[in-house]
């Protein structure tokens, strides 16, 4: 199946364009945006234009920031294209709800994408804490947005999300394997004095479930998360990758690399089925920190 790739940024070059390449279900056939391209592949700087011109594309990939995806993805879905948002799927709740009654009147699928599920451990996880009572639980998320998002003011923009950026893989992990939803009850929020979105939080969800999300650690990466339970301490780490029951690997490796290709296997399935895939809570995560999240200011940020 033909498919075009709209952003052809870091995140695409790095995910979207080898997952694509290396699937035996899409072929990237076209690619929209102002300054990038994929050699071999036609270029597009409008989506409006990219539709017209190729009729034959049933797909569209939308991999560009979140507050201007609602325009990109109304236009696919509006020119009969099935749809695959990167996380997060979009600025607001309300759009995205939007978007899911146009893909259901339009007949197309709408896919919103959760890289991080598809982790290595994340179904183990999910399979061994089934059934068992949660006593406590805390995830530590600190990365180093000079690295992931090198130059990319537009993360702390309104809209851009923040902290929340990664914060919301970790989410997107925890909403998929607890065995029962849990709500924000607070939360603690650091704003660079020059920047419109945190670059730290702290959380506090029902059922003692805590959260520390960080975006200024230099070095090694740290993606964990602690759970324990009436029955054993499980961990996942590696950003969801590598298991471990009471102290000891259980599975999993130290790679996310299986991941994108994973989502795009996903949405070929679903393309199939005529089926769409639409999950928001932990996008529900993020704006309840918003709403609850206390404000202090830190110092300035530069990239």
């Amino acid at each position: 199946m033909k498919i075009a790739l709209v952003g052809i940024g870091k995140i695409a070059v790095d995910q979207h364009v080898p997952a694509i390449a290396n699937s035996p279900d899409w072929q990237l056939a076209a690619t929209v945006s102002r300054a990038g391209t994929v050699e071999g592949v036609e270029a597009f700087t409008d989506i409006v234009t990219m539709l017209e011109a190729r009729p034959d594309i049933t797909t569209v990939s939308l991999a560009i920031p979140p507050v201007p995806r609602f325009d990109y993805a109304q236009a696919a879905i509006r020119a009969g294209r099935h749809v695959m948002l990167e996380k997060p799927p979009g600025a607001t709740l309300a759009e995205i709800h939007a978007l899911q009654v146009l893909a259901q009147a339009q007949g197309v699928t709408l896919y919103t994408t959760w890289h991080s599920r598809m982790a290595h451990a994340v179904a183990p996880a999910k399979a061994w804490l089934a059934g068992k009572t949660i006593t406590r639980a805390h995830i530590t998320w600190r990365e180093d947005v000079r690295k992931w998002h090198p130059g990319q003011d537009w993360v702390f923009e309104a809209g851009g999300m923040g902290v929340f950026d990664p914060g919301i893989n970790a989410l997107s992990i925890l909403t998929e394997i607890l065995p029962a939803p849990v709500h924000l009850q607070s939360a603690d929020l650091e704003f660079p004095a020059n920047r419109q979105t945190p670059i730290a939080a702290r959380l506090q969800f029902t059922g003692n479930i805590t959260a520390d999300f960080d975006w200024r650690q230099t070095g090694p990466q740290t993606w964990d998360m602690e759970i324990d339970t009436t029955e054993g301490q499980m961990a996942l780490r590696m950003g969801g990758n590598v298991l471990e029951i009471d102290g000891q690997p259980a599975q999993g490796e130290n790679t996310i690399m299986d991941e994108y290709p994973a989502l795009y296997a996903r949405m070929a399935e679903l393309v199939a089925k005529g089926q769409s895939e639409v999950d928001l809570a932990p996008m529900v995560h993020v704006a309840d920190a918003m709403t609850l999240g206390k404000r202090a200011l830190t110092d300035h940020f530069h990239f």
